[in-house]
């Protein structure tokens, strides 16, 4: 399937969407994107209780229901208490890699939306200062925000809409590079989110059904746990589209298709991995099978939730994982024949 007429859709998408701050559980950005999103392809969103946004392709059969899945929710932080610096101490969201938040840009998010940059800094930020700058730790209790306030008390702070809970939004720093590189933060997972719309945008263009009637579930929770804890009743399988891990003895690159054999949880399921990567050989798909030594995905969610599931998992070859993250179009192409095989065709 020749799918070069969509690169630059699935760029713009995925840049739209890796733009509006998404940290666990915060909705209001990415809801309108994924609307937009969802309209372009012809489709709706449904929006539950939950935050989860849901996309419904009715198929050739209604025998049974194939589930699709990624997650919007990126990492971030929280405001845990305000300072009389003009700063604010912060609880994490998710788990990113303290280390390569330090010197990190950010927007403190209040709850009537105002916005207020600032920076992820060390308690010792000065090498010039102090003798431990390059040596403290780097965790929530030996850092914290430097807000670019002219205001500086806890008082002051607060006289701005500043106050606990609110939400601190790590920038994304997207770039796409000549070479085909997109390197930006939170690729896990909205680059997944970019190729299941992308792929989408093909079937309706080209009048492509899936075989099964298909609920397409986009979680808010999955980098706290429990994303797909909840999904559509009927789902008999269900696709994770979650990153690929890059790195140590792993096969795959970021140009590949990943297909999860195993991660820290344990197995997935036996019969719908094999047919993937049947469906890989079959196509040509250039794709890589691995075991990912520490990892959870919202396959686990459902499961551990007591849904009745066949649960598989692949994704686009990621390196950095929960830093600075790099994938490569050619990987996310892979991605897209996958999805579009595994909705279309039986092995």
């Amino acid at each position: 399937m020749d799918i070069s007429n969509y690169k630059d859709y699935l760029i713009n998408i995925a840049k739209d969407i890796l733009r509006a701050h998404s940290p666990s559980a915060y909705t209001p950005r990415i809801t309108a994107v994924m609307k937009k999103a969802a309209a372009e392809t012809g489709t709706e969103i449904k929006i539950t209780n939950k935050g989860t946004f849901v996309l419904s392709l009715p198929g050739k059969s209604s025998k049974m229901k194939i589930g699709l899945a990624a997650h919007c929710d990126t990492l971030g932080a929280m405001v845990r208490s305000l300072r009389d610096d003009g700063g604010v101490n912060f609880i994490k969201v998710g788990g990113p890699l303290m280390c390569t938040l330090d010197g990190e840009y950010c927007t403190l998010i209040t709850r009537d939306e105002k916005e207020y940059t600032g920076t992820f800094l060390s308690l010792s930020p000065s090498v010039h200062v102090f003798s431990d700058a390059s040596t403290r730790e780097r965790n929530p209790e030996n850092m914290y925000v430097r807000l670019d306030v002219n205001e500086k008390t806890a008082a002051e702070l607060r006289s701005l809409g500043i106050e606990k809970g609110n939400y601190i939004c790590i920038d994304p720093k997207t770039v796409v590079t000549d070479s085909g590189y997109i390197k930006s933060r939170f690729l896990d997972d909205k680059i997944s989110v970019a190729c299941i719309l992308t792929a989408v945008r093909i079937m309706k263009d080209q009048g492509i059904v899936p075989r099964y009637d298909t609920e397409i579930i986009f979680t808010m929770y999955e980098e706290v746990g429990h994303g797909a804890s909840s999904v559509p009743e009927g789902i008999g399988e269900m696709l994770a589209v979650d990153m690929g891990c890059v790195g140590s003895d792993l096969e795959c690159t970021e140009k590949q298709v990943s297909v999860c054999v195993a991660d820290s949880n344990g197995p997935y399921n036996y019969e719908l991995t094999n047919r993937l990567i049947s469906l890989c050989k079959k196509h040509g798909i250039n794709f890589a099978a691995d075991i990912y030594p520490h990892y959870g995905s919202d396959i686990r969610a459902a499961l551990v939730s007591g849904n009745d599931i066949k649960g598989a998992l692949i994704g686009s070859g990621v390196h950095a994982s929960h830093g600075m993250e790099r994938t490569h179009i050619d990987g996310l192409v892979n991605t897209i024949k996958l999805i579009i095989a595994f909705l279309t065709e039986n092995e």
